[in-house]
């Protein structure tokens, strides 16, 4: 599945009518960009989104965060996806609640991060696929790793941090199941000058009902 990766409502808008955008993914720096408050701005993105709505908790201590992600999903309701910090704290924090509220894993850089995540029944281990790159020389080395201890789990790999389609492209190709992307991203993930020239010609050499 792609998602868009905004908490700007009117790209959100903008994302979906597009029609193959599943869902919505956030954080807190993204929610910092909405000019609505966090609660207005994720009952907005629910309202709108086709599927699954994303919120990453802020808290930081066991309490803070059952908390923070029990008043997330009373404000997203059944489309939430808490998203959770790779910490000690945070995957005890998902062995708690993922019963209950679907859960993922974020800012994973180790392939046994991402089994504590499974074992901890996280929906969703998320690499942060062009950060880890810059920070371990390969993201997407760290998506096949991934991959590899999370075969026939329920957790499936959500890739974030992609900067190019080519990418999104290699992240899938990698292993990852699913695609978080900008939407500046999305808009040219399904365009290609060589796909806009065929339909030239197309056009300057076929017939078609009512042409």
């Amino acid at each position: 599945m792609i998602y868009l990766d905004s908490a700007i409502v009117s790209e959100a808008e903008i994302a979906i009518k597009l029609g193959w955008i599943k869902g919505i993914t956030t954080n807190p720096t993204l929610l910092a960009k909405s000019e609505f408050s966090p609660e207005d701005t994720l009952k907005q993105l629910a309202a709108i989104s086709p599927g699954e709505l994303y919120y990453q908790l802020m808290a930081s201590d066991f309490e803070g965060m059952l908390a923070e992600g029990r008043r997330a999903f009373e404000i997203i309701g059944e489309k939430t996806v808490l998203k959770v910090p790779a910490t000690a704290v945070g995957f005890r924090v998902v062995a708690c609640l993922s019963p209950e509220i679907p859960c993922s894993v974020t800012a994973i850089y180790s392939a046994a991060q991402a089994a504590v995540a499974k074992e901890a029944g996280a929906k969703y281990a998320i690499a942060y696929v062009n950060r880890a790159t810059r920070l371990l020389g390969d993201g997407l080395a760290l998506v096949r790793k991934m991959a590899a201890v999370l075969q026939g789990s329920q957790t499936k790999i959500l890739a974030a941090s992609l900067k190019t389609p080519q990418e999104a492209a290699d992240a899938l190709q990698a292993g990852a199941d699913n695609l978080t992307l900008a939407f500046d991203i999305l808009q040219t993930m399904a365009i290609h000058e060589l796909s806009e020239e065929t339909v030239k010609e197309f056009k300057r050499n076929g017939k078609g009902i009512g042409f």
